[in-house]
């Protein structure tokens, strides 16, 4: 019975050797749970998703067995890739708006492991079961639900790290070929990739705890020399929030009128440029209002990839950089990878 929380996957560096491998989708992690005409979609943190994605309820009903739960993902393909932004559209409070996206944008779903099937639960079963009885249940799938591909050839899936980022997946995942299925437990392993760049520090928002740093607001140079928001780094120690208030206060612009994102408060800015503190579904009434720095000084941070013109998660910091300028820090240090269709990672075995 519903909610059941998906295992989950600590970060390694390196692919390691004689496991199940998987690509990692960039997606909503979702355990499809199907009795006959009843389905509901848990999210990772077991609150339903089912009312978001009506396209994928119906294929559900069509496709899946009579009565299994599934874990899998959930994703939205644009132009031959998975394209986050798209799905994160889907998360919207009127079911008209719902309706047409489900049209216009429709989800797909992944699966990659069977928790139960008719009266049987697997989690105590090992992966290679688990895995069989998958491909067993889903042999006759077809889009938008798909089987997962996966190999035990490590030199393949080191392959798929390289190709699959093209199609908009972020690394892979590798499970033990004997793993029962934990919920809530970290007991596979995620490989994602990392790279650095030179970012402007423009600003910060404060941390919940009180008065100090919670994340430094980063920026980057367009082609017509505007400073655009890409994103922000955070997971500073405690101590470190604290120093980093007064190592950038001679750089605190008050008023901030002078700033480039001088007009975030207003929505109609957000449509022309990239700018810190636009509302949206996940941020709620979330304060994000934030303190405007001089944009003088350059760090270097580690990323794992780009989703559009900003970082997709939140970046980590690595040290300052001195020796940079703010003016060369642009889009054209970013290492863009090469396109991979998403259909030929679907179509994999």
């Amino acid at each position: 019975m519903p909610p059941v929380k998906p295992m989950l996957a600590k970060s390694v560096k390196t692919i390691p050797p004689g496991m199940h491998y998987e690509g990692k989708w960039d997606g909503f992690r979702a355990v499809v749970h199907r009795d006959g005409a009843e389905v509901v979609i848990g999210s990772r943190t077991g609150k339903p998703l089912t009312r978001y994605f009506p396209e994928v309820v119906a294929a559900v009903r069509e496709l899946l067995p009579e009565r299994c739960v599934v874990d899998g993902e959930l994703v939205v393909a644009h132009g031959g890739r998975l394209d986050f932004d798209r799905l994160s559209e889907r998360i919207h409070p009127a079911e008209s708006r719902v309706r047409t996206l489900a049209e216009r944008t429709p989800a797909r779903f992944v699966a990659f492991d069977l928790l139960a099937l008719d009266d049987t639960a697997l989690l105590d079963a090992p992966l290679t079961e688990r895995r069989a009885a998958l491909e067993r249940a889903l042999a006759e799938v077809r889009p938008p639900v798909h089987v997962a591909p996966a190999t035990t050839d490590v030199e393949e899936a080191r392959r798929w790290f390289e190709q699959y980022e093209g199609a908009g997946l972020d690394g892979v995942v590798a499970k033990p070929l004997d793993l029962p299925y934990r919920p809530d437990t970290r007991l596979m392993y995620k490989i994602k990739h990392e790279r650095t760049a030179d970012v402007v520090v423009a600003g910060y928002r404060f941390h919940k705890s009180g008065p100090v740093v919670g994340s430094l607001l980063l920026g980057l140079f367009d082609d017509r020399g505007a400073l655009q928001h890409v994103g922000v780094c955070a997971a500073f120690t405690a101590r470190r929030r604290a120093e980093l208030v007064e190592e950038l206060a001679p750089l605190v612009m008050d008023p901030p009128d002078a700033h480039p994102w001088a007009a975030w408060g207003e929505a109609a800015a957000h449509e022309s440029a990239r700018l810190p503190g636009a509302p949206s579904r996940w941020s709620g009434k979330k304060d994000l209002s934030w303190v405007a720095l001089r944009p003088e000084r350059v760090c270097e941070v580690g990323y794992d990839h780009m989703e559009g013109d900003r970082f997709r998660h939140t970046a980590q910091f690595r040290r300052w950089r001195p020796d940079r300028t703010p003016e060369s820090c642009g889009y054209e240090q970013l290492e863009e990878p090469v396109s991979y269709d998403l259909d030929e990672v679907l179509s994999g075995p």
